[in-house]
């Protein structure tokens, strides 16, 4: 154990202070309600049904649905209001498990509940768990780091990007300056405070920086406001008014693509160092070469990828066209298409990019001082493990 604390002494102090930076954020104070909130909610399970206040027009639901409910042992009447809406309303039958409202008030037999939704949190703290398990298995000591680097993602965005957008600070400029901020985290932690992790990083935030810039003014000359983001309109009705939505979708598209832009760019600083160790006589121009070779053959599946990522998101919206039998030239040229073609280009431009920029930072931070010697393949047992004991004391 003392020698795994010595040999990661330097991760072990990045991880504490990762910690340290996560648990002030998740301290800091949320957002209040906007209206007065008096009740509590609570789980309850559903004992009967009485679907006779509902009536299907067509494919949809309206009315009201009398729920029996179990709250803590007591026995409760809850009601569950349908609108109509397929995205918003939720069907209990016996046997299900709700998240339901109760007022102080409220007393067993004589007071109506709402039954706000039904209760997930169980099945996604299993979920959580099983990959939390899972990834610390498979990776080991880099799993963990990952995992520590996966929760403050979150954290980060909870906390930071939302409430700072939220008060009027310029969402792309936040979000990019967040994502800054990430990268350096999710790099250091998983590679380390080593030459792999500046490469990485530099050559990342160079991607999603031109990534931003041209989301900027392809938002603007395609006259792409945001407004085909989910809930824009309901935000801004709920005192907003004065977000910039069309940053906000710039802000969105940053954060999107950033994730895979990182991914590539370990990547190449992955294979460049490697490429390094095995021949370390490399000169600086041989080794932005082979980066280049390797970000040429990333760089086709990744693209593909971020294509398919992004089309499952408006996969429906491409079925409603083509059922309508709409021409391909008509349901590009409409906002919802163009939006998410644009985030898809931006995303695939920054992954286009972030190949060279990280060749070439890793081949000059791992090439050897002089491009005259002639390359050696250090491939010997012996050498390999003085290499890598050389690496270590590092």
């Amino acid at each position: 154990m003392k020698k795994f604390f010595t040999r990661h002494r330097r991760e072990i102090v990045f991880i504490a202070a990762v910690l340290l930076a996560g648990g002030a954020m998740f301290l800091v104070p949320g957002n209040q309600p906007l209206g007065e909130r008096t009740g509590r909610t609570a789980r309850a399970a559903v004992l009967s049904v009485d679907n006779s206040g509902l009536t299907k027009h067509g494919l949809l639901l309206y009315g009201s649905q009398k729920l029996e409910v179990d709250v803590e042992g007591e026995c409760f009447t809850a009601g569950n209001e349908l609108r109509g809406q397929m995205e918003l309303d939720k069907v209990f039958s016996p046997g299900d498990t709700a998240v339901v409202v109760i007022h102080p008030g409220d007393r067993p037999g004589k007071s109506m509940l709402t039954a706000q939704d039904h209760y997930r949190n169980f099945w996604s703290f299993t979920l959580f768990a099983g990959f939390c398990v899972l990834l610390c298995l498979f990776g080991g000591f880099t799993g963990v780091k990952a995992l520590f680097s996966f929760v403050f993602s979150c954290i980060a965005i909870w906390k930071l990007v939302i409430p700072l957008v939220l008060r009027g600070w310029p969402a792309g400029v936040t979000v990019f300056a967040v994502v800054a901020v990430l990268t350096a985290v999710i790099t250091f932690l998983v590679a380390g405070v080593t030459k792999k992790g500046v490469c990485t990083f530099a050559g990342a935030v160079s991607g999603i920086l031109a990534g931003l810039l041209m989301a900027r003014v392809f938002g603007k000359v395609m006259h792409i406001n945001g407004a085909a983001m989910p809930y824009v309109q309901t935000l801004l009705y709920c005192g907003y008014e004065t977000l910039d939505i069309q940053d906000l979708f710039v802000g969105a598209m940053v954060l999107a693509c950033s994730g895979a832009v990182m991914d590539l760019a370990m990547d190449i600083a992955s294979g460049v160092e490697e490429v390094s160790f095995r021949n370390p006589a490399l000169s600086k121009r041989e080794l932005v070469r082979s980066g280049m070779r390797i970000g040429r053959s990333v760089v086709g599946t990744m693209t593909t990828t971020l294509l398919l990522a992004y089309s499952g998101g408006y996969i429906s919206l491409l079925m409603m066209f083509y059922a309508q039998g709409t021409r391909i030239s008509d349901f590009l040229n409409s906002t919802l298409v163009a939006s998410e073609l644009v985030k898809t280009l931006i995303g695939s431009f920054s992954l286009v990019l972030v190949a060279p920029f990280t060749a070439v930072i890793s081949g000059w931070l791992f090439g050897a001082k002089g491009s005259g010697r002639k390359a050696v393949c250090v491939s010997s047992p012996l050498a390999l493990r003085i290499r890598r004991f050389r690496r270590c004391r590092k």
